[in-house]
C-alpha cells in the first residue's frame, strides 16, 4: 500500500520590499517553521514572494489552488489599512465562499494578546474549490498566535471541501474532527 502524496501548502509573502530583495522575508519562513513544528502528516510547501499588486496576488492564489493543487494557501502581509495593502481584496476576488470566522478569531486572539492595532487587521479566509485560503498578518509572532487560534479547525475544514488530509502533533495542536 502506498502512502498518500504529501499535502501541498501554499505560502505567499505579499511585500513590495521583500519581493525586490530590499527586505528579508520573515513572514514566509515563520509560516513554514510553524507548519514544520505542528503538522504530523507529510506536506510540502509551495512558496511565493510577490509585491502588493492585486492582479498578481489574485493570479498567484488561483495558480496555487487550481494548478499547484494546494489544499491550504496562507498569505502573510498586506492586510492593514495602507493604500497598497490589498491582500484581502485579492483573496475575496478569487474565493467562492467566505469563511468569516477565521478572521474574527484571529483579530480576537490578537486583541486578547494586548495588540490594540488588531482592529486594523483585515485578514479574511475563504474556500476556492478544494483549497482553503487564509490571510495572516506579517509579523512572525502574530503569525504563530493567529495560526494557534485557527489551526484546530483547519484540517476539518479541508476535509469538508475535499482537500488533502492534514494531521497535527496532538501535543502541539489538537485538530478538531467530529467522532
Amino acid at each position: 500500500m502506498t502512502s498518500p502524496a504529501p499535502a501541498r501548502i501554499g505560502i505567499v509573502t505579499v511585500s513590495d520590499r521583500a519581493s525586490r530583495g530590499e527586505y528579508q522575508d520573515l513572514g514566509g519562513p515563520a509560516v513554514r517553521a510553524y507548519f514544520q513544528e505542528v503538522l504530523a502528516s507529510p506536506w510540502e510547501a509551495v512558496e511565493r514572494v510577490i509585491p502588493d499588486e492585486q492582479p498578481l496576488i489574485e493570479a498567484t492564489l488561483r495558480e496555487l489552488c487550481d494548478v499547484q493543487g494546494c489544499s491550504l494557501v496562507v498569505t502573510t502581509g498586506g492586510t492593514g489599512p495602507a493604500p497598497r495593502d490589498v491582500t484581502p481584496e485579492a483573496t475575496e476576488a478569487v474565493i467562492h465562499k467566505k469563511m468569516e470566522g477565521f478572521g474574527e478569531r484571529m483579530r480576537q486572539v490578537s486583541l486578547q494578546k494586548g495588540v490594540p492595532t488588531a482592529i486594523l487587521s483585515r485578514q479574511i479566509a475563504g474556500v476556492r474549490g478544494q483549497s482553503l485560503i487564509v490571510n495572516l498578518p506579517g509579523k512572525p509572532k502574530a503569525i504563530a498566535e493567529c495560526l494557534d487560534a485557527i489551526l484546530p479547525a483547519v484540517p476539518y475544514c479541508i476535509d469538508l471541501i475535499g482537500g488533502a488530509f492534514l494531521e497535527t502533533h496532538p501535543e502541539r495542536c489538537v485538530a478538531f474532527r467530529p467522532k
